[in-house]
């Protein structure tokens, strides 16, 4: 079960309306498949999406980090070498996408060659997950006309409003939208990807008091040490780090020092192998714990419903596992398909995932 190489194929599949955010906007998904390839036949695969707004990686650079530095390092290692694989690649700062599928697409190929899906190997709990949508700026009426069609459609019931806007009435005003189109019908969480101030973050859960949110996510820069710890301490929901935690340090810091309550696990940016780590630590901390998306594809969905199906803990939320249905179209030759609001991993070895030669010839960049 030696590693013999590694591919990093860059791909574009549009999205067919753009998800806006407070700290960008994504029209098309411009993404890399990575794959691993073993010495018994076996390709374990992962996808990792570059966004370079918040970790400062591109879709060539992964390419090109991959190709250069990542594949001559594991290239030789077993698939068991997991650790060794993980203090390789940490070698290099930065780079977590890419790192993180080459692990992935690791445990890929391990659950293919024992004949076990990568959730029973991470853990096992459970086969499903309900579903969190992720709703991107818009008008209030068109962003209660998306939740609506992904209720009927989908049966989701939960949804992550992002905000962050100036001035911040325009998202009040959304929150305010769907908490009066649906009742209690629906759980609701709000993202400012590092929108505001703290002062003006302050003010808009004031004016959200009462519409009942599950949780806040990284409404203002923790960079402002002082001002986030100042709105954590007053607020009444969870207070959700996501991309000033990535590592297990950052985790640490961001709760011992007051800055948040809860976390996002993404294993876009961790894989599996790191994922496991913050996961651990989260438990022990007590923490709140939200499988969170990075614009993911299916594979990437894929990946998430994986590692959080495997836990008690991360399976305890509704993870944000939906927005690869806002693309046009994806590379899996059997689409996923969110069913009364879950998703469920898929049955067989490894991730269960099968790449359809057609549609990654017509979609990779390299050509």
């Amino acid at each position: 079960m030696k590693i013999t190489r590694v591919e990093a194929i860059p791909f574009a599949i549009p999205y067919r309306k753009p998800l806006k955010f407070a700290s960008g906007e994504v029209h098309v998904a411009e993404h890399v498949l990575v794959r691993v390839h073993a010495d018994n036949g076996v390709v374990g695969v992962a996808e990792a999406p570059p966004r370079p707004f918040t970790y400062g990686e591109t879709q060539a650079g992964i390419v090109a980090v991959i190709d250069s530095l990542f594949a001559p390092q594991v290239i030789g290692l077993s698939l068991l070498d997991r650790e060794t694989v993980h203090t390789r690649l940490a070698r290099t700062v930065g780079n977590p996408t890419a790192k993180s599928a080459i692990d992935m697409a690791i445990w890929d190929a391990l659950g293919r060659s024992l004949d076990v899906s990568v959730t029973e190997l991470l853990g096992g709990y459970t086969d499903r997950m309900r579903v969190s949508h992720m709703l991107g700026f818009d008008e209030p009426s068109a962003m209660v006309a998306e939740a609506e069609r992904m209720r009927e459609t989908h049966g989701i019931t939960t949804f992550k409003v992002k905000v962050g806007r100036r001035p911040a009435s325009l998202d009040t005003a959304v929150v305010r939208a769907l908490r009066e189109h649906f009742g209690d019908a629906v759980d609701l969480y709000v993202d400012g990807n590092r929108g505001w101030t703290a002062a003006e973050s302050a003010r808009a859960m004031r004016e959200m008091a009462d519409l009942g949110l599950l949780f806040a996510e990284e409404l203002c820069p923790a960079d402002d040490v002082l001002g986030r710890r100042w709105l954590v301490r007053q607020l009444d929901v969870p207070f959700i780090a996501d991309e000033s935690a990535v590592t297990p340090a950052d985790v640490t810091r961001e709760i011992l020092g007051g800055s948040a309550t809860a976390i996002s696990i993404k294993t876009a940016r961790t894989g599996f192998t790191r994922s496991q780590r913050t996961h651990h630590l989260a438990e022990g901390l007590g923490l709140e714990v939200v499988m969170g998306n990075q614009i993911d594809g299916q594979l990437g969905s894929l990946c998430t419903v994986a590692f959080g199906s495997a836990y008690e803990l991360t399976s305890r939320r509704p993870g944000e596992l939906s927005n690869f249905l806002d693309m046009s179209d994806d590379l899996l030759t059997e689409p996923l398909r969110v069913v009364d609001g879950e998703l469920t991993v898929r049955p067989g070895a490894g991730l269960g995932a099968e790449i359809d030669p057609g549609k990654l010839r017509h979609y990779r960049q390299d050509h």
